[in-house]
């Protein structure tokens, strides 16, 4: 339930502990991240420093996750009232074992995860894919076997190869592709300028990152509380979008360890994947239950559930984005 595509994010995350943040005489609310401190968290950071929590009623504290904290469980218990993880297939795989959550928001419109080649043997699209070797961290190989199931590609056809969360099985000629998320700005730029980019979406694997979540108690007893919460963090990643190099230095000042330039670099592509056109029809955070349907089809199609599939009302709720589109269109 931890590993999946979630653990892609880590390779592409700096580390961190938030230090926490109080605001007097406001409501106590713990989000569980399902990593490390990142640009994940950049709106956070951002209606933090500039108050949007605090004026929304919320004494705001962001704890880390990592490899061995288990978040979900954190939320499905009541210790933290919201969490955020980086992918969707955790949040399937927890409700299919029974696991009480639900998403109410997606942060991230496209998954920024992709597939990374150089132009010597470049993959433009998935067709490509055939007679190439894949480096993929082992926690994200179900994706790359996501996108040969969904475009008919025989597992045979290519080789995977399980690597680290570098590139330079691409770099030194072991492999033709590698993984990683597009939102790692820096450790993806040693390609090159040439890099040849194929996102996770165009393949037509299409999942949602940076999904908020939390728990069918909390949801069903405290769903002022989750509103609350989630027009402060629209309201700061919308600030984000206006004023990225202000949210960067809101973000490092949070997370004193990250590197505020390697932030600048990474701060558009996070800006690109939570913004489209989903949201400016729908508002940030929106999510469209026909591709949670999708997702659904795809994993259960890759026998990743270890008993019936979920369904669609399972693992999401569009009642605190519908309670809260007005803010969110901002």
């Amino acid at each position: 339930m931890q590993t999946l595509a979630a653990a892609a994010a880590v390779q592409a995350c700096s580390t961190g502990f938030a230090k926490q943040v109080y605001a007097s005489e406001a409501g106590d609310i713990v989000m569980q991240l399902g990593w490390l401190g990142s640009n994940g968290v950049l709106g956070e950071a951002a209606a933090l420093k500039h108050g949007f929590f605090k004026d929304a009623g919320l004494n705001l504290t962001i704890t880390p996750g990592g490899p061995n904290v288990d978040g979900i469980a954190s939320v499905a218990s009541g210790r933290a009232q919201v969490g955020q993880y980086s992918s969707s297939p955790p949040i399937m795989m927890a409700r299919a074992a029974g696991i009480p959550i639900k998403a109410i928001a997606a942060g991230f419109q496209r998954h920024p995860f992709a597939l990374f080649s150089l132009p010597r043997a470049p993959v433009h699209k998935a067709q490509d894919l055939i007679g190439k070797r894949i480096a993929v961290q082992a926690t994200a190989v179900i994706l790359v076997k996501a996108v040969l199931a969904l475009n008919n590609i025989a597992e045979k056809d290519v080789e995977i190869i399980v690597s680290g969360a570098d590139v330079t099985p691409v770099l030194n000629g072991q492999a033709d592709v590698v993984t990683g998320w597009e939102t790692n700005v820096h450790g993806i730029s040693v390609l090159g300028a040439d890099r040849v980019v194929l996102p996770l979406w165009d393949t037509g694997v299409q999942l949602y990152a940076n999904l908020y979540y939390a728990s069918d108690d909390t949801i069903e007893k405290n769903q002022k509380v989750l509103e609350s919460f989630l027009s402060a963090t629209a309201k700061g990643w919308q600030f984000a979008r206006d004023n990225p190099e202000a949210a960067v230095d809101a973000l490092v000042e949070l997370y004193p360890n990250l590197n505020r330039k390697d932030e600048l670099e990474a701060v558009g592509a996070v800006v690109e994947a939570s913004f489209n056109s989903t949201s400016k029809q729908a508002g940030w955070g929106a999510m469209d239950p026909a591709n949670w349907d999708k997702q659904i089809k795809l994993f259960d199609e890759l026998k990743q559930f270890k008993s019936a599939p979920p369904t669609v009302a399972d693992i999401m709720t569009d009642a605190v984005l519908g309670a809260t589109k007005t803010i969110r269109m901002g």
